[in-house]
């Protein structure tokens, strides 16, 4: 299989090519735009600011070629969110893929902001989720939430209910770190490769 992984300035790289590495599987990191179009699968990692990474990704016009994708695609964490149209993490419009808005935690309700750890999933529907039981608990390390929105493929209640994982046409997000999520991520990755 030809996966590659996006190389851009906010991408969790490492522990991805980690948790692709204890599958057996090896991948390309890559900002070249003809070897992310002959790619059989994308993954679209991300950690840090939303702002920032568009801009890193705008460097090398790799925003476009991100739109332009027909392969499965995979954003994790900020990659999932900078599919949708805008953040309010410093106002930034994103790739604009999902036409719904990311959104911060509200402080006044008492939440721990970031929230940092293990939460559940419910609600899951896709083949991204084959096998893996209702209320599996992942890893989330996040300030911003995207909402739910009729492509929401998987629910994370922290507060509030909100989109922890998402799906439009060929493009998958998921709001959790599926890299450090345990077997539960694993085999979430494991379904991704085999769509």
């Amino acid at each position: 299989m030809n996966l590659s992984i996006i190389k851009y300035n906010a991408g969790n790289i490492q522990s991805v090519l980690y948790a692709l590495e204890r599958l057996g599987i090896e991948a390309k990191v890559t900002d070249v735009a003809e070897e992310l179009f002959a790619a059989d699968k994308v993954i679209f990692p991300g950690v840090g600011a939303a702002a920032s990474a568009m801009e890193s990704l705008k460097v090398n016009r790799l925003d476009e070629v991100i739109r332009q994708l027909k392969q499965p695609v995979l954003g994790i964490c900020v990659g999932m969110q900078l599919l949708f149209e805008s953040s309010e993490e410093g106002d930034t419009d994103c790739l604009g893929i999902i036409p719904y808005k990311v959104k911060k935690f509200n402080a006044d309700a008492g939440l721990k902001i970031p929230q940092i750890g293990w939460n559940d999933i419910y609600g899951l529907k896709s083949e991204l989720f084959r096998d893996i039981p209702e209320y599996s608990y992942v890893y989330y390390v996040h300030s911003y939430y995207a909402e739910m929105n009729p492509y929401s493929i998987a629910t994370t209640k922290y507060g509030i209910e909100y989109c922890g994982a998402v799906r439009k046409d060929n493009f998958y997000g998921v709001q959790f770190h599926a890299e450090k999520s345990a077997e539960v991520g694993s085999k979430i990755l494991e379904n991704f490769l085999s769509l």
